[in-house]
């Protein structure tokens, strides 16, 4: 009888690609899962692993056991499900990662209304990009994702996970407060000389932002970077930059931004998305219908929680 464990880690080797990241991820010695790795090849009686440099190499009879690997992990989270589903108290731990935006406009209301509603449900938060979220979730760090998608930009797919829209809200051009003394700002394309703010290479959001400006017809002066949206609130409103803004990050504070429309009306899209194994879990069942309820009450709000004032 092969042991469970190990057939986990050589799945989680074949996933994270080094043996250090298999030993951070599951909070083992990185000498302790070489040696688990080693028994599951005497188990086996043939070679799983080959070194290639510093690096391991899963051989074709390892690929066999990742494929059977995968299949036994979610035979045993749909399991588990079931088992949980049996009881008459939702219990239990949901580890959610989410973004910046959706953490500070979705998730103070979600877990009041969790803790009010499913008491002995363990909500754990931690802030991931969306991209790195849901590989994460389908590797089994998280148990659901709260993730992003912007027009014309498909977030990645796995197919052991579901995905259900939450919610949508708009994108706009976010600028400074008006000024008397400095020309107004009514277009996207009125912005091609000024400093702009965006996130790091590689984010969803930048590359849509600078597909619009592009698509405006000029090259955005991205002067400043940086994941941290408060932070990017701050330099638009104390007049250092310019940006592409969807409404959620203004949620529960106002500004003194203008936020101008955009042609086309776009809007990004929010979702969750779990492994379908655990999709029935009731702990995972009420995190989402919480989730869920907390984005209506968002999109209640005045034109989906977008400040007024300044903003147009």
């Amino acid at each position: 009888m092969l042991d469970v464990r190990r057939l986990r880690l050589l799945r989680e080797l074949k996933i994270r690609g080094t043996l250090a990241e298999v030993a951070d991820a599951l909070q083992y010695s990185p000498s302790s899962v070489s040696q688990q790795l080693a028994l599951l090849e005497k188990e086996v009686g043939v070679e799983l692993l080959r070194k290639t440099g510093r690096r391991v190499q899963l051989t074709p009879q390892a690929e066999v056991l990742v494929a059977h690997t995968a299949q036994l992990l979610e035979t045993m989270e749909q399991a588990e499900a079931d088992l949980a589903a049996s009881l008459t108290t939702v219990t239990g731990t949901v580890r959610i990662a989410v973004f910046q935006s959706a953490a500070l406009a979705l998730m103070p209301d979600t877990l009041t209304r969790m803790g009010a509603a499913y008491p002995e449900v363990r909500i754990e938060m931690i802030q991931r990009e969306p991209e790195t979220a849901l590989h994460e979730t389908w590797a089994r760090d998280f148990d659901l994702v709260i993730a992003e998608q912007y027009p014309g930009h498909a977030a990645p797919r796995y197919p052991e996970l579901d995905r259900i829209k939450l919610t949508t809200d708009a994108i706009r051009l976010a600028v400074p407060p008006r000024s008397p003394d400095q020309p107004p700002i009514t277009s996207l394309e009125d912005t091609a000389e000024l400093p702009w703010v965006m996130e790091p290479r590689g984010a969803a959001s930048r590359h849509w932002a600078e597909q619009a400006c592009r698509s405006a017809g000029f090259e955005p002066d991205v002067r400043f970077e940086t994941a941290d949206l408060q932070a990017q609130m701050r330099l638009i409103e104390s007049g250092n930059a310019v940006a592409l803004m969807p409404d959620l990050v203004w949620i529960g504070r106002g500004t003194t931004a203008q936020l101008l429309d955009l042609p086309g009306n776009p809007h990004r899209t929010i979702f969750t998305s779990v492994r379908r194994s655990s999709v029935q879990r009731p702990a995972i069942l009420a995190a989402r219908e919480t989730l869920a309820a907390a984005a209506a009450s968002v999109a209640q709000t005045d034109d989906g929680g977008v400040p007024t004032g300044d903003a147009s």
